[in-house]
């Protein structure tokens, strides 16, 4: 067994450091990529030879729901396409634990299989989540694995004023790839790997979420007894209704694996 961190003492220093990022003048940060949606920012980094970068969008779900998709755990399997595994090897509290994931190889494996150790805490934060991570030196390795780092990173997540319902996102992230990668390269591809992080993928992580409660919806339906026409219209306006969307539109529910 590794010997693991002072879980509140580590988590108290990853809080302040990601607080103290949050709290950075404007004037800090050069906007790197934006689009309709979202902003992207970064600044040299003070912990390796690369930027810290700074993501800001809105997220049209709840902040625990959001952050739970963010966080180590189920969801984040659900529609993170590069992430293949992610196990939990110890849990010091219900919101702090260290984690072990890998990410898929890229341009037909040149760029390797990458893993990574990390130290994960969610905390509190105004009227919302803080949910933060940091690499540990871990030694244990394999050998089908590049071992990355990810320096202090996090996502700042609270409701919008005007519209509680949706969420405002922010996150700072300084991902150390190693292996053979120039850094200069993480960096190029950085900010749009982080705008994708907002529309076509988590945005689509949630989507999926109602899809199978919709899912759920009309399977339940489907074993009942039969119906007269006014149940089955009934039925088609409440699940419409609900989700706000055509019943028509509903797909079949995805196998097990298939992930987004």
């Amino acid at each position: 067994m590794e010997a693991l961190p002072d879980a509140a003492v580590l988590a108290t220093r990853l809080k302040n450091t990601l607080i103290q990022y949050h709290n950075l003048e404007d004037e800090k940060w050069r906007v790197a990529k934006k689009t309709k949606d979202v902003t992207i920012w970064r600044k040299p980094s003070e912990e390796f030879n690369g930027y810290l970068f700074k993501a800001q969008g809105v997220i049209d779900d709840l902040v625990n729901s959001v952050i739970d998709h963010i966080r180590p755990g189920p969801c984040r399997l659900d529609w993170d396409s590069l992430m293949t595994s992610l196990d939990i090897l110890e849990h010091f509290e219900e919101n702090c634990c260290v984690m072990r994931y890998t990410t898929a190889g890229q341009l037909w494996n040149i760029i390797s299989p990458r893993e990574f150790v990390d130290f994960s805490y969610t905390v509190g934060y105004k009227e919302g989540l803080l949910s933060c991570g940091i690499s540990l030196d871990w030694s244990e390795k394999r050998s089908e694995f590049v071992r990355g780092y990810n320096h202090p990173c996090g996502w700042f997540c609270v409701p919008l004023k005007e519209s509680p319902s949706r969420s405002l996102l922010t996150g700072y992230i300084q991902t150390d790839l190693r292996g053979m990668i120039p850094q200069s390269a993480v960096d190029t591809a950085m900010a749009s790997t982080l705008i994708n992080f907002y529309g076509p993928v988590l945005a689509n992580g949630l989507q999926s979420k109602l899809l199978r409660m919709e899912g759920s919806c009309l399977q339940w339906y489907s074993i009942l007894p039969p119906k007269p026409p006014q149940c089955c219209e009934l039925l088609r306006s409440l699940v419409q209704n609900t989700f706000n969307r055509n019943v028509i539109q509903i797909r079949p529910l995805q196998k097990p694996g298939e992930g987004i």
